[in-house]
């Protein structure tokens, strides 16, 4: 069966005829094709008639346009494929006669138009450049030629010179132009390839600006969109500390109502009546106001203290952080190495722990909560070997845990 179709052999596309293969060649550089019986696929519209040669072309038009329906014109369009060369104003039959006479032909220069090859050299073309413009432009005119250039100039042979079989004769048209047609036609060509290239660049600089804008509004939806997942998780912290404080009040109510009970149960007295209690809120205040006052632990001294400190500083969050990271790194020294001197004594003039702790109100007195006392004329901080309590200085190390990481620390 004759082939009707070119198929390359580098990407497989499918080509109609040798003139659509040649454009390929120049397009991609592939030069590997072969006869082919599979037809070119010719999917037609039926809303435009636009024809498509590939199902991807038809889904493509279909996304663009809506139209949906296609008529399958494959087999009416499909001829058996001519692998001659085309020529310009050849004669076909003596084309196929000479093919057929000798496969290996010998490849020459081809014939071109020579006024017009002359005026291409005078508008400073080069002369396989000008002969390329005026073969591939079938000689039709200085204007198809500067078009060609223009259209091919980033083409790696555009400087070579072609070659064609010697029995390749075109007979070209023979158009001439006076000096001065030739001149104002070369101007008129320069300006238009000038001018056709600003446009490109033009549509090229609205492109980019396209994608700019574009980039920046999906850069700025992006920001907005973690500004406000970071605020919603901040009002859920926030929420979640405020129902763990309420929690621990009800705990401390609680408690406080069980010791209310017990001690009414020692003295021998009826257990209170809640209804009754209710109304009297004053003398409920009144019995409250009368219990012993508990004496403040170590760890909510240090917690006292460390709030004090932030809100003494609440202006400079860095310099609050950076405090307590170093309170941090005094307390841990200890713990890690309670027999080691060096970490149990503290210059107080030292400048860095001045800038970091020294000069803060309530940096020295979380050290003397920990144990740290005042030596050698208030020169020195010092912890002695004995006075070292690993309990207290772990709850240190909890409560500095809990004044960094808690964005709410002394806050609510």
């Amino acid at each position: 069966m004759a082939g009707v179709s070119l198929k390359c052999g580098d990407c497989g596309a499918l080509l109609k005829s040798v003139e659509e293969a040649q454009e390929h060649a120049e397009l991609t550089s592939h030069s590997n094709f072969s006869e082919s019986t599979e037809a070119v696929l010719n999917l037609v519209c039926s809303a435009c008639g636009k024809p498509c040669r590939s199902k991807t072309e038809s889904d493509l038009h279909t996304k663009r346009t809506g139209h949906s329906e296609f008529v399958d014109k494959t087999l009416e369009t499909a001829k058996p494929i001519s692998l001659e060369v085309p020529k310009v104003a050849a004669n076909t039959e003596e084309a196929v006669a000479a093919g057929s006479t000798s496969q290996y032909e010998e490849m020459v220069v081809p014939e071109v138009d020579k006024k017009l090859l002359e005026e291409l050299e005078a508008m400073g073309f080069p002369t396989a450049r000008a002969t390329r413009a005026l073969h591939f432009s079938g000689n039709a005119s200085l204007e198809a030629a500067v078009n060609w250039v223009v259209e091919h100039e980033a083409d790696p042979d555009i400087d070579q010179m072609p070659m064609v079989p010697a029995n390749k004769n075109a007979e070209a048209p023979k158009p001439s132009l006076t000096p001065e047609e030739m001149k104002l036609k070369t101007l008129e060509l320069r300006e238009r390839a000038r001018k056709k290239k600003e446009e490109e660049e033009k549509r090229m600089e609205r492109e980019k600006e396209k994608e700019r804008i574009r980039v920046g509004k999906e850069l700025l939806e992006a920001k907005r969109i973690e500004e406000e997942n970071e605020r919603k998780r901040l009002l859920a912290l926030r929420k979640a500390e405020k129902e763990e404080e309420k929690r621990a009040r009800e705990k401390i109510r609680q408690k406080l109502e069980e010791d209310k009970a017990e001690r009414r149960r020692r003295l021998g007295l009826p257990p209170e009546d809640p209804a009754a209690v209710k109304p009297s809120e004053p003398v409920v205040e009144e019995k409250k106001s009368s219990l012993p006052v508990r004496p403040a632990t170590k760890a909510e001294q240090m917690r006292e203290c460390l709030r004090s400190l932030k809100q003494n500083h609440k202006d400079d969050d860095a310099k609050v952080n950076r405090a307590f990271q170093t309170l941090l790194t005094y307390v841990g020294n200890v713990a890690r190495n309670p027999d080691e001197e060096k970490f149990r004594k503290i210059r107080l003039n030292n400048q860095a722990f001045q800038d970091r702790v020294g000069s803060l109100k309530g940096g020295v007195e979380f050290f003397e909560i920990c144990g740290f006392e005042k030596v050698e004329g208030d020169q020195f901080l010092f912890l002695s070997r004995d006075m070292v309590d690993m309990q207290v200085l772990n709850s240190a190390g909890s409560e500095l845990n809990s004044a960094i990481n808690n964005p709410f620390f002394g806050v609510l």
